[in-house]
């Protein structure tokens, strides 16, 4: 009996055949390993763990926790804000439909025409995680920075400055290690020869003495040969100059780089920030961050769930000049006062409305 039929030939029996599995994706192990790629931030893995990139998350996370939902109170404010912290470090969120939103920690998907069409998701229980194959139409996928290799593929923020993620990571745990290991406040002091015994006394005593005169004896001595030289007791600092390494400046360009890639205006964290400035920072960030991001949101819910959602960030996070929107709506109360006195007809008043891109 002739296996040219079978495959893989193992078997002999035909009413037995071995069937063979192979990956979902396009069959290579590195295109499997770029999909989990983007779950890394930074060149390191540990540029998240940074307080810049901590910071940005939070505000990510807040205020998605804030927004106003309008048409799914299945998106309640728990689940926007670990979709908030899910799309920063991810770049993508993947959410089960059931009776609510259950967050999936892992999941394989296959596609037709780039866009996917069915799940294998992991469910992170206390007890051990569970494992289900769902339609696309059953989970509620959100994924930003995606490429057009892999338009089912989010990318995270910090993926996209993997140079700046690794250089604040970097300079960060060089000061970390130079603040643990090396000698701050140290000095070498002369002092003429002695034995061992009488050195670590004497270094002993000046331990702790802090801000109290030490007085000892100098250290101009006479050997054999000719007088010593005249130096008198000059201690050397052994603590490492810093400013010549430029850390101050490598430092401050990481973390506004950082911030700069989260939508966060670098000069929100700057020590002298007043109140203009921060309702600026936060406008900018609503504006062009987190709306974008939640109008997003709302088309996905809108398909998946049946119902037109609507979400707003804007409102709820007060990013706006609250004496210029006053100033505004009295401009605008006293132009349509004007304008009904003199009898214009309400379709010129609305086109000049449009003019102004104020279409209602």
């Amino acid at each position: 009996m002739t296996l040219a039929w079978y495959w893989p030939f193992k078997t002999g029996l035909k009413n037995n055949p071995v069937s063979e599995q192979r990956s979902s994706m396009s069959g290579f192990t590195v295109e499997l390993m770029a999909a989990r790629e983007s779950y890394i931030s930074g060149r390191r893995g540990v540029a998240e763990l940074t307080g810049t990139a901590q910071s940005c998350i939070s505000l990510w996370e807040n205020g998605f926790a804030l927004a106003d939902v309008i048409g799914a109170d299945i998106l309640d404010r728990r689940t926007m804000a670990m979709l908030a912290r899910s799309l920063a470090l991810r770049g993508e969120a993947l959410f089960l439909i059931r009776d609510k939103l259950t967050p999936c920690s892992d999941w394989d998907l296959s596609t037709r025409f780039g866009v996917p069409r069915a799940y294998r998701v992991s469910i992170s229980e206390a007890g051990g995680g569970t494992t289900q194959t769902v339609l696309a139409a059953e989970v509620m996928h959100i994924r930003i920075g995606s490429d057009v290799a892999a338009p089912w593929i989010g990318t995270a923020p910090l993926r996209r400055a993997s140079l700046t993620a690794g250089l604040l990571q970097a300079v960060e745990s060089a000061l970390g290690e130079v603040y643990e290991n090396a000698p701050i406040g140290s000095s070498i002091i002369p002092f003429p020869e002695a034995p061992d015994v009488d050195m670590v006394t004497m270094a002993r005593d000046f331990r702790g003495r802090r801000g109290r005169v030490l007085l000892r004896e100098s250290v101009n001595v006479s050997a054999a040969g000719g007088p010593a030289p005249q130096t008198d007791w000059k201690p050397q600092d052994v603590t490492p100059n810093l400013q010549q390494a430029m850390t101050t400046e490598s430092l401050a360009a990481a973390r506004e780089s950082v911030c700069g890639v989260f939508g966060v205006l670098p000069a929100l964290f700057d020590a002298a920030a007043q109140g203009p400035l921060v309702r600026e920072a936060q406008r900018h960030l609503c504006t062009w961050t987190l709306q974008p991001l939640a109008e997003l949101l709302a088309e996905e819910a809108s398909e998946k769930l049946g119902a037109k959602v609507a979400i707003d960030t804007l409102r709820p996070t007060q990013a706006f000049d609250a004496g210029g929107a006053a100033r505004a709506v009295s401009t605008l109360v006293q132009a349509m006062s004007q304008a009904k006195e003199v009898g214009l007809d309400p379709a010129a008043v609305a086109g000049v409305f449009k003019r102004l891109d104020w279409e209602n």
